[in-house]
């Protein structure tokens, strides 16, 4: 099913580096702000995923409903980035 290319991808994901480096000065105001905006961040994924199923509530009453799963979809990816941002930031820098 998968091919050598997204196997050694795969692998390469999969090797979390371990940064030993110190913080600079100050650099507890950074982390205590990237803190409160991942709070935030994930609050709203949150209340997005109840709007988007109270939408579908209402929509699946209505008769509808395509339109209220593709934005949970919508929603879902997005909870997805929010939760493997530093992840993925991490992978860029080191």
């Amino acid at each position: 099913m998968f091919d050598q290319f997204t196997l050694a991808w795969l692998n390469l994901l999969a090797q979390a580096p371990s940064n030993t480096s110190q913080q600079p000065p100050g650099a507890g105001k950074l982390t205590d702000i990237l803190g409160w905006a991942t709070w935030i961040a994930m609050g709203v994924c949150v209340l997005g995923v109840v709007i988007a199923g109270g939408t579908m509530a209402v929509a699946h009453r209505g008769g509808g409903g395509g339109e209220s799963a593709s934005r949970l979809g919508w929603v879902a990816a997005g909870c997805v980035v929010v939760g493997s941002a530093s992840g993925i930031v991490n992978a860029l820098v080191v």
